[in-house]
């Protein structure tokens, strides 16, 4: 799966006392974990089983792993807890600090990323998630979160960072590696950058993927066609594409943070992704 780092922690690799926070939750020691794939963070995570059959998923790090990281998990275990059940994420089971460790269990989905390049059977599954989050999720249910505006300062030019504002609860870190889809529905996973903006935010922001990975036209329909998207004006979502092209590269330039070895270099495809479907829609 792209953007996987390859240097995940494994659960047999965590702590004893991780472990026995994790049976806490569940009521049983977990007798078997299958780690997952994919993503950016140096953490563990784990599609675990336990003694009396309950299924979870568990994701812990420590500042061993990268600084920043445990903040980021014991961000996404508040709006977790806050996620109306409407919303199509994964329940919090439960969150803890073990040692310097932090620890999130939720339900297990059953379900699989999408596949790579995207197959339009997947993504009408996510559009859909989507077209539900807005109707469920605004205006924002979720306090205390930052909106898309101040959660995008420094980070986008301000002819597009102005075009971002809305009041819906917005996933904001969209890729095939935080969603899951199965049973004919789709799951939005990994929370920690949620804010609150434009409805149609997530939705462009998935296709920045599935556009770079070959799926061109498929973008550009899913656009046309979702009703997050189809009355937006094109010229809006082209500047603000374009503003996240320039974030990538500037991005891309600095140097890999501790823990995160593939992240530039993802950050790079992006940008120049981007870059050359900018210069296509401008070019109709």
């Amino acid at each position: 799966m792209e953007g996987a780092g390859g240097n995940r922690v494994r659960w047999q690799d965590l702590p004893a006392a991780v472990h026995d926070a994790v049976a806490q939750v569940l009521g049983s020691p977990v007798v078997r974990a299958v780690s997952q794939s994919g993503g950016f963070s140096p953490g563990s995570a784990d599609r675990v089983l336990a003694a009396d059959g309950s299924r979870a998923f568990v994701k812990a790090v420590s500042p061993r792993q990268n600084a920043d990281s445990p903040a980021l998990h014991a961000r996404e275990a508040r709006i977790a807890r806050s996620l109306p059940a409407g919303v199509p994420a994964p329940r919090l089971l439960g969150a803890s600090l073990v040692d310097d460790w932090q620890v999130l269990v939720l339900d297990e989905v059953p379900g699989r990323q999408p596949e790579l390049p995207w197959r339009h059977e997947d993504l009408d599954l996510v559009v859909r998630a989507l077209e539900r989050l807005a109707e469920v999720a605004t205006p924002c249910p979720v306090p205390g979160l930052p909106t898309a505006r101040e959660a995008l300062t420094g980070e986008l030019p301000e002819e597009a960072l102005r075009l971002v504002g809305g009041d819906t609860l917005v996933h904001l870190d969209l890729r095939a590696d935080n969603l899951l889809v199965g049973g004919g529905r789709a799951w939005l996973v990994d929370w920690p950058h949620a804010c609150v903006g434009a409805a149609w935010l997530d939705l462009l922001a998935l296709l920045f993927e599935v556009d770079r990975l070959g799926g061109q036209d498929l973008a550009e329909r899913t656009l046309r066609t979702s009703s997050l998207t189809r009355d937006v004006d094109p010229a809006v979502l082209t500047t603000v594409l374009d503003g996240f092209s320039t974030f990538f590269l500037d991005r891309a330039a600095q140097p890999a943070p501790p823990g995160l070895p593939t992240l530039r270099a993802f950050q790079r495809a992006q940008g120049e992704g981007l870059a050359r479907w900018v210069a296509r829609r401008r070019a109709v």
